[in-house]
């Protein structure tokens, strides 16, 4: 199927009439908490919003709502919107519209792709365009900090006999994440005797064993091509001023495109927690997240499309590495891309902010790009 002029001009038109539509369905979906592992209010709300434009919702026991347009059978396309954030339960959601741009947490990671998708289907089903095979949309929990991708994975696996490609919705318009930028998050701890500051004296402290491994791990020198990082974010312990600590932690994250790369600073990681303490001390890695690295080649059919549907809408493609839903089956060799609806800023803070116009170039390039994608793969 080749689309007429007259097609894509209306797919244009139809994308343009709906800005509005999805900039309020956003703020809505924004004020409904979804912190990652509780995402089931938000799940809730989504499969409302399902419901009330007429479609039929199914769950998995993670908590990934489902909707499967065509005609039930045969190779599907997978979308991904997710549905979490990173702000906790109890984080203000202090979401409002002030002329033509959207503020409040996660407004645009992830509350508008979620929009978008929704309201995609129902666009399709004006255009009356009957895929050359199904759409299963899904707004998946866990992408954000420690969900490890669950969402994505049980996605994934779900349709896995049956999956052609996978489009995750999800950062910003202009920009096609083609490489997935695998990731191991560990928790480091480090156990001791503990005892009384002055009464003990000299008995090893976990605290400075954990300084002594955090130092070690900041001396490591890691390659720029491919591009591979490391973090401590997070570290814990003691239990007074006047106390030689018997425990303490730190969250590390290790980064990097390539996989023999994050190996090889994994298995240097290892080496320091198990030797730098110091005596009387003990280093334990507890993993928390392992997000695989993948990539599709640029010259691939369907990054192929997606450059050809931003350049449809007079956008110039960019090709990115970056970590998200995608990671999953580009990790097992299924073609997958991840676009974006506008240009979010300030994504992770309290000032989160989208514009609105860009949203009809999103929202037509998403058009463009899952219709083509549908006949590529029904070939």
């Amino acid at each position: 199927m080749t689309l007429s002029k007259d097609e894509l001009e209306r797919m244009r038109s139809l994308a343009r009439e709906y800005v509005e539509e999805v900039a309020t369905l956003t703020q809505r979906i924004c004020r409904v908490p979804a912190p990652t592992g509780s995402e089931q209010q938000r799940a809730a709300f989504v499969t409302g919003l399902f419901e009330e434009r007429g479609y039929r919702c199914e769950h998995d026991e993670v908590g990934n709502v489902y909707v499967r347009r065509g005609r039930g059978t045969g190779p599907v396309l997978l979308l991904l919107a997710h549905l979490d954030t990173v702000f906790p339960q109890d984080t203000p959601l202090n979401v409002r519209r002030e002329g033509d741009v959207l503020y409040g947490p996660g407004i645009g990671d992830n509350s508008l792709s979620v929009a978008s998708m929704l309201t995609l289907l129902k666009m399709l089903d004006l255009l009356k365009q009957e895929t050359s095979i199904d759409i299963v949309a899904a707004a998946n929990v866990g992408e954000e900090g420690l969900g490890n991708l669950r969402g994505a994975r049980a996605a994934v696996e779900r349709y896995k006999q049956q999956l052609g490609a996978v489009i995750a919705i999800d950062g910003n318009l202009g920009y096609i994440v083609n490489e997935a930028v695998g990731s191991l998050r560990w928790r480091i701890t480090v156990n001791g005797p503990g005892g009384h500051s002055y009464g003990a004296f000299g008995r090893p402290s976990a605290i400075h064993g954990l300084a002594r491994i955090i130092a070690r791990i900041a001396e490591i020198q890691v390659p720029k091509d491919p591009k591979t990082t490391y973090n401590v974010g997070v570290i814990d312990g003691g239990t007074s001023v006047n106390t030689i600590a018997a425990s303490a932690s730190a969250l590390l994250d290790m980064r990097s495109t390539d996989v023999l790369a994050l190996d090889r600073l994994a298995d240097e990681v290892r080496t320091i927690v198990k030797t730098a303490p110091g005596e009387g001390l003990q280093g334990v890695i507890t993993i928390l997240g392992e997000r695989p690295a993948g990539k599709i080649a640029p010259d691939a059919p369907l990054v192929h499309l997606a450059q050809e549907a931003l350049r449809w809408i007079e956008i110039e493609p960019r090709l990115v590495a970056s970590s998200t839903d995608v990671n999953i089956p580009l990790s097992q060799g299924i073609p997958a891309v991840c676009v974006g609806v506008s240009q979010g800023r300030q994504a992770h803070t309290l000032e989160e902010w989208v514009p609105v116009a860009p949203i009809a170039d999103g929202l037509a390039q998403l058009l463009y790009l899952i219709t083509y994608a549908c006949e590529q793969l029904a070939r």
